[in-house]
């Protein structure tokens, strides 16, 4: 059975990746499973490469342009922020991949450096990494290749970006809305939600700058509520619970002072595999426990 299969009855909220920084890495040619750990780039620039990005907590990512691209010696590198405000995504070729020693990963915590072309218009990555997991290379490569028909230069095939069992995942950058489980009319819309400033609920797991609890939240409220992308915040409710069966809470505030505290519980689910080559394991998934408006900010 396919990951995405065995998968198909988990939520979706609170599932995407934790990432506020990306480095992504135009590379035409074949991706080993690991990014870094099979040194794709070469084990000179893998090494360095990835010690760097650790100390930033930056997630390297190699992209690619749907269909089939002869490399032409110059690569495409995209220095993103994810942060929950300030989101920002600059743009740089390269020749030499010793070039990507000259980038402070660092900045990513701060506003946009001014280093590189401001990408302005959200992009984004499509998981086709096969080398990883079958259902990124099976569902993800045709839902780039219709984006990309429409929206040329904007659409990158991508490496592990993080849950491949809910295949076809998608990132848009640099907000770091991730999806699961879209087809093309999906992601079409998620992309033209993110062009006018709104966010798109169909397959929504989470953005990528909050914890899996803080993700749920975020959805939740947006189910509740319809508000555009940058209008909320969240952050974990660092109070305690007192209840066992509650894994935490969070508090979503709208820039209005509305606020909401959401709660959330870690479910045990039937064991099954997280990947289609690999055997079933226990599995658990977030739920949600309750949704509780609370008295504005002023």
């Amino acid at each position: 059975m396919l990951c995405s299969a065995a998968a198909a009855d988990l939520p979706l909220p609170g599932t995407a990746a934790h990432v506020t920084g990306w480095l992504c890495i135009e590379h035409p040619g074949a991706w080993g499973r690991d990014v870094i750990g099979d040194e794709v780039l070469g084990p000179e620039i893998t090494a360095e490469l990835a010690a760097r990005a650790s100390a930033a907590k930056v997630r390297p990512t190699l992209i690619r342009r749907p269909g089939r691209n002869e490399f032409t010696g110059v690569r495409t590198v995209l220095l993103v922020s994810s942060r929950p405000e300030g989101s920002w995504c600059e743009r740089f070729e390269i020749t030499d991949l010793r070039q990507l020693f000259d980038i402070d990963l660092h900045l990513v915590d701060g506003p946009a450096p001014g280093i590189g072309v401001r990408v302005h218009d959200p992009l984004v990555l499509v998981c086709a990494h096969g080398k990883r997991d079958q259902c990124c290379a099976l569902f993800g490569r045709p839902i780039a290749a219709a984006l990309a028909a429409e929206n040329p230069g904007r659409v990158w095939e991508a490496s592990h970006t993080g849950g491949h069992r809910f295949a076809p995942a998608v990132v848009l950058l640099p907000s770091g809305l991730t999806y699961g489980r879209v087809d093309i009319s999906a992601a079409e819309s998620l992309l033209s939600a993110a062009d006018t400033g709104e966010v798109s609920l169909t397959g929504l797991r989470g953005r990528s700058c909050y914890p899996p609890i803080a993700q749920l939240a975020e959805v939740t409220v947006r189910e509740q509520i319809r508000t555009p992308a940058d209008e909320l915040t969240v952050h974990l409710d660092p109070a305690p619970t007192h209840d066992p069966t509650v894994a935490g809470a969070a508090i979503v505030t709208h820039r209005d002072g509305r606020r909401w505290r959401v709660t959330a519980r870690t479910v045990p689910a039937t064991p099954r595999q997280a990947s289609c080559a690999a055997a079933p394991k226990p599995a658990t998934y977030l739920e949600l426990v309750a949704s509780e408006e609370l008295p504005p900010t002023t």
